[in-house]
């Protein structure tokens, strides 16, 4: 096995150097446009807090129930998950016993988390 050219080292090295220049040119004239054109007004108004038009009123840390969370995370997982079973169902008649074994087995574990997630109590509006 013979070594590799130096000018295969140089090609990497220039694709490097472009891949870096590619990213950070943004950057960088970005910070130039704001450094020399972006005028510099600090004051009261413009560092408020400003959200949705409203100016805020009263405290920001607000608890949250967490039950949002979690309805949240299981509408995605259960949302998420029965996404997969389209191409089951459009592959059903050309698939192995393997490839339906598997597809048995995703379905039960959705069927167990929704069993469980129901037993504990996630799914009781309190």
């Amino acid at each position: 096995m013979t070594p590799p050219e130096p000018s295969s080292y140089l090609v990497l090295a220039l694709l490097l150097v472009a891949a870096l220049l590619f990213g950070l040119t943004p950057l960088a004239l970005a910070w130039l446009w704001a450094r020399f054109f972006s005028p510099a007004k600090p004051g009261p108004t413009k560092h408020a807090i400003y959200e949705c038009g409203l100016e805020s009123r009263g405290d920001a840390w607000i608890q949250f129930r967490s039950g949002y969370y979690l309805y949240a995370i299981l509408f995605l997982i259960f949302d998420v998950e029965t996404v997969f079973l389209l191409p089951f169902a459009v592959a059903f008649g050309g698939l192995s016993i393997g490839g339906f074994v598997a597809m048995m087995v995703f379905i039960l574990l959705l069927a167990e988390g929704l069993v469980w997630a129901w037993q504990k109590g996630v799914l009781a509006w309190k």
